[in-house]
């Protein structure tokens, strides 16, 4: 748990690290139904392989999406936290492909920490998503989310 007095003593600095997660082709296929983006480098992992890719890449927003239980794993959550919400982005970039296959974890750093008062806290945190073994990272955004605590 982290106090929120202690939040500005921690912007600008890492404040957690995810665990690996794997983007199997299932995984890919799965996110392709639910979201009706069954485009043929996702899906198709024989015509994939006549792409640059050279086989079936994980849709952007499968990636970001995984965001959320990224974050479950490496921030601890505020001190009396009650709940917290999605507020935005603001940067986002997809930097990578992420092959079938890989494993991807999300690094966070926190950027700033705004007290809005009524135990509501604006946080915004780089992430990062980085896979496994290779130079550049999938992604790498702003994200903001609106921490409630009691007061």
């Amino acid at each position: 748990m982290t106090k929120p007095s202690d939040l500005p003593s921690l912007v600008g600095q890492e404040v957690g690290l995810s665990r690996w997660i794997t983007v199997d082709q299932a995984r890919i296929d799965a996110f392709a139904r639910i979201t009706e983006d069954e485009q043929f480098i996702h899906v198709d992992p024989e015509r994939a392989k006549s792409t640059p890719f050279g086989g079936t890449i994980a849709h952007g927003f499968l990636t970001l999406s995984l965001a959320s239980t990224m974050s479950y794993d490496a921030v601890a959550p505020l001190d009396g936290m009650v709940m917290g919400v999605n507020y935005g982005f603001d940067k986002l970039r997809f930097l990578a492909p992420v092959p079938a296959g890989s494993k991807v974890r999300g690094r966070f750093k926190l950027l700033s920490a705004e007290d809005k008062g009524g135990g509501r806290w604006l946080l915004k945190h780089e992430l990062t998503v980085e896979i496994e073994g290779a130079d550049k990272p999938a992604l790498i955004a702003e994200w903001l989310s609106m921490q409630m605590v009691n007061v």
